[in-house]
This record gives C-alpha cells, structure tokens and sequence, in this order.
C-alpha cells in the first residue's frame, strides 16, 4: 500500500495535461473498440476464434466488448484507473497473442503493443493529478 501512495504523490507532483490527454485518447480508443465489438458480433468471433478450443471462450467472448466499453469512459474521467488498467491487461495480451496463433495482422499487433505498453505506463503512475480519482481524494 505504501508503494501505491508513494506512486500517486509522484504522479500527482508531476502530472502534465499532455499525460492526460493521452489517458483520455486511450480511454475513448478503448470505449469504442466496445462498441465495435458489441455491434460486430462477426468480427468478435473471428478474432476469438485461436481461443475458442481453450476452456472457457465463449466467456472471453462476453469479458471482452463490457470491459473496454465501461474501462474506456472510466480512464477518460479518471476513476479507478490502475484497477481498469488491470481489467484491460489480459484482453490486450490475448490480442496480441491472436495474431501469432491466428492470422497475423501486423497493424492490429502493432495497435494492441502500444496499446499495451500505455496500460502499462498508467498502471505505474496512475490517473494523475487531472482526474476523478485525485478530486474524490481531496473531497476527504
């Protein structure tokens, strides 16, 4: 616990608007990739299908569309951000698998890696100072 408030007074002394625009670019990408995915029961399905042996996939199926759709709007307001980042991380690892156990799709591998590597970069440091989660703080 002191790992994390010791992350959040960093982030907060050094939070950028930049930063968070970022945060709320990776936000809207991942709302409407839900979207997408709620509309496009198809390409669901062909993107699941490398999965669809493995015990379990019809639930990746349903685990998918919601998380981005509802971990998408909250990073763009900034709640309860390392805990989406955490949701988002096995959905973009398994993209990023698809394409070396399906058909590889270098713009969708190079799309799902920074994508990665941005979930990454917030679960270090967190929503920032510009955000939900910094104003519920101060509200105590």
């Amino acid at each position: 616990m002191a790992t994390v408030k010791s992350l959040n007074k960093w982030a907060n002394a050094h939070s950028y608007y930049p930063l968070d625009l970022v945060r709320i670019a990776l936000g809207i990408f991942l709302f409407i990739k839900g979207i997408d995915f709620m509309s496009n029961h198809q390409l669901m399905a062909e993107m699941i299908q490398p999965f669809q042996s493995m015990p379990g996939g019809m639930i990746i199926m349903h685990y998918v569309a919601p998380a981005h759709f509802l971990g998408g709007f909250l990073l763009v307001i900034g709640l309860l951000t390392r805990w989406v980042v955490i949701a988002q991380m096995p959905i973009i690892i398994g993209a990023i698998l698809v394409n070396f156990l399906g058909e590889m799709n270098v713009s969708n591998l190079i799309l799902a890696t920074i994508v990665l590597i941005l979930l990454v970069f917030f679960l270090i440091y967190g929503s920032g100072k510009h955000s939900a989660d910094y104003y519920l703080k101060m509200q105590k």
